[in-house]
């Protein structure tokens, strides 16, 4: 029987997360997902799992990954300024190749900046963010539903890769509230990699570490190797909209939602639009955008933040159609108005 219930944003990732076997999670409380942490404390004890506040984020993401490396299924969750605290930990953990579930729910910055929802951290997900070659595949729900069902896929797909998932939302996903079907109870896999229980076999050493040049090379190598596959097989997007459009605009997550909005606006007035969503930010669906913009049509990336999603759009069309670019930063969010006149002034 599907399950269906009304939660908010942070809560739906966080019930996902332990039907999806998270059997660690670590975190430290900052605004907007204060929600999130004050959830899997109750949860995750209930069930006799893991959860620890820890004294600071540089703990916490240092707990996944001792957690994680012993065989748990591993998660820590922040924003902006408490993600940046992370990255060390992040960049370790790709360089021992140990999966572990990172959410960031963006706000306004950069330093402390403000609690209102952004989308400025995209630089920072889609880029690996710490120290090192290293990538980090990044989800970007639209919705409290994708919340719950990309937090499934995170776990899964950063177990397969073995390397790190991020969930990248913002303080408006996580704390709307919306009705969602829940995922099912899962078992989490067994780590045939993961150190400890030596009883029976000899010990495992996990580690980023490798002082040989040489080796270090070839190891960063053959992680690129598994990117490939990774770019070959578990890129996710959405198209909506006109299926020959004389505009397309590029979007995600809340920003998304309003472009689709503005959308609805212009059909209105007869104006033949399209929305290109991503849902992997990193692979980026570049030759699906690729293919969009052949027909030489214009395209606008709406973002919050001053401009760092087009920069991707930019690499994908390659200058077969002209990019252009509606931004806000700091906490503020477009409108479907100002995303229609926008649109009004492109297309006539």
């Amino acid at each position: 029987m599907i399950e269906k219930v009304l939660m908010k944003g942070n809560e739906a990732i966080a019930e996902a997360a332990v039907r999806a076997g998270c059997g660690a999670y670590f975190g430290y409380p900052i605004t907007p997902q204060n929600e999130l942490i004050a959830y899997m404390a109750k949860a995750m004890i209930d069930r006799g799992r893991v959860f620890i506040q820890a004294e600071s984020e540089t703990a916490a993401i240092n707990m996944v990954y001792g957690a994680s490396a012993a065989g748990a299924r591993a998660m820590t969750s922040s924003s902006s300024p408490g993600i940046s605290l992370k990255q060390e930990g992040i960049s370790y953990a790709a360089g021992a190749d140990i999966p572990v579930v990172v959410v960031n729910m963006v706000r306004g910055g950069p330093g402390l900046g403000c609690i209102a929802p952004a989308q400025s951290d995209y630089f920072q997900a889609t880029r690996g963010g710490g120290h090192g070659d290293y990538r980090c595949i990044v989800l970007a729900p639209k919705s409290v539903q994708e919340c719950a069902d990309l937090t499934v896929l995170a776990f899964d797909l950063s177990d397969k890769y073995r390397m790190p998932a991020i969930l990248l939302g913002d303080g408006m996903i996580g704390q709307m509230m919306e009705g969602l079907e829940l995922p099912p109870e899962r078992t989490a896999p067994v780590r045939e990699w993961a150190v400890g229980n030596m009883k029976n076999r000899p010990s495992r050493h996990l580690t980023s570490i490798n002082l040989v040049p040489e080796e270090l090379e070839a190891q960063t190598r053959t992680r690129f190797v598994r990117y490939e596959a990774v770019k070959a097989n578990e890129i996710r997007y959405e198209y909506i909209g006109d299926p020959n459009p004389d505009l397309t605009i590029v979007a995600y997550g809340t920003s998304a939602r309003v472009s689709y909005g503005a959308i609805r606006l212009a059909q209105a007035e007869a104006l033949k639009v399209g929305l290109f969503r991503p849902i992997t930010l990193w692979p980026f669906p570049a030759n699906q955008l690729a293919r969009i913009a052949e027909s030489g049509k214009p395209l606008l990336t709406v973002e919050m933040s001053m401009g760092q999603l087009v920069e991707d759009v930019k690499l994908a069309v390659l200058a077969k159609a002209p990019v252009h670019f509606l931004g806000h930063n700091g906490g503020v969010i477009p409108t479907e108005e100002e995303v229609l006149e926008e649109i009004r002034n492109i297309v006539r």
